[in-house]
């Protein structure tokens, strides 16, 4: 059966126990309740499953977890966020070897060892070709953003190399890589406050933390922007957007956890040093998640 690396792949929190293990059986019921949502694939070791605190044999054991709820024509990817290309390529191949369809590799943060685009066409081009599996270029870090010239260049030069998850500069950096590719490559949603007008944009899909949290109400947007009721898609995102508010900046994932716990679903804690979340934000967090 063939993959399509499209639709709704929602980025699943790692719930951490009060010792930083990672519990299992509540992992299992995030994955569970997103599949039988409608998503098309799930993805582990991203922002929302705080990656860089991730080992490599911890995402491996999160894959093989995956693969229990992923079937053949969806997508398991796995996020890969190392700060240089050997380690990424190590992770790549261990995730490869556990059974990932696709990783989703960032680009490297250190700030005095960012590198020029050269660099990063080198480092994902080495990725591709070493590690053998579709790459999603995760591009999230400021400081080091993947243009879409070089995201072009990356489509056109590698073998493997076949998406972008735009996580920086908003909705309009994703319709600049639509339009750069003109469909080449596959462009994903990470604007979680707009997701469906990214839909209705062209994104293939998304890979973004309000997957995670409101899936079911993901995958109709996905769908109404497939079968063109942008009425309804529309009136969903507007009914998600002030829950949405109060989520992103710094500790993300702590806010997030926090509204899942409000929503019934405690996801634990997160790894150290995301250890404490002031009470101000956590009513913020109650009161726009009441409704």
């Amino acid at each position: 059966m063939v993959k399509k690396y499209e639709g709704i792949i929602p980025p699943i929190v790692t719930p951490f126990d009060e010792a930083g293990e990672i519990n299992e059986s509540c992992l299992r019921r995030e994955m569970e309740l997103c599949m039988e949502a409608g998503a098309h694939g799930l993805s582990v070791g991203g922002s929302t499953g705080e990656g860089p605190t991730l080992h490599d044999d911890e995402l491996c054991r999160m894959l093989e977890i995956g693969r229990e709820f992923v079937g053949p024509e969806q997508t398991l990817v796995c996020g890969v966020m190392r700060m240089s290309t050997r380690d990424a390529v190590a992770t790549g191949l261990r995730a490869r070897e556990a059974g990932a369809d696709a990783i989703m590799v960032t680009p490297t943060a250190y700030n005095v060892l960012v590198p020029n685009a050269e660099g990063m066409f080198s480092f994902y081009s080495t990725i591709s070709r070493e590690v053998g599996l579709p790459v999603i270029i995760y591009n999230v870090i400021p400081q080091n953003t993947i243009s879409p010239a070089l995201f072009h260049r990356l489509l056109d030069e590698t073998e493997h190399v076949m998406g972008i998850k735009q996580s920086v500069g908003g909705i309009q950096a994703l319709y600049a890589d639509i339009m750069e590719t003109a469909g080449r490559g596959r462009v994903y949603a990470a604007t979680d406050d707009m997701i469906y007008s990214c839909f209705d944009l062209g994104a293939r899909g998304a890979i973004s933390a309000i997957l995670s949290v409101f899936p079911a109400e993901c995958v109709e947007m996905w769908e109404c922007a497939r079968n063109g009721d942008h009425q309804r898609g529309l009136a969903i995102q507007q009914s998600l957007y002030q829950k949405w508010q109060c989520l992103g900046g710094n500790q993300f994932p702590i806010r997030l956890k926090y509204a899942l716990k409000v929503l019934g679903r405690d996801c634990g804690y997160c790894r150290s040093p995301i250890t404490y979340l002031p009470e101000e934000e956590k009513a913020a967090i109650r009161s726009a998640f009441a409704g």
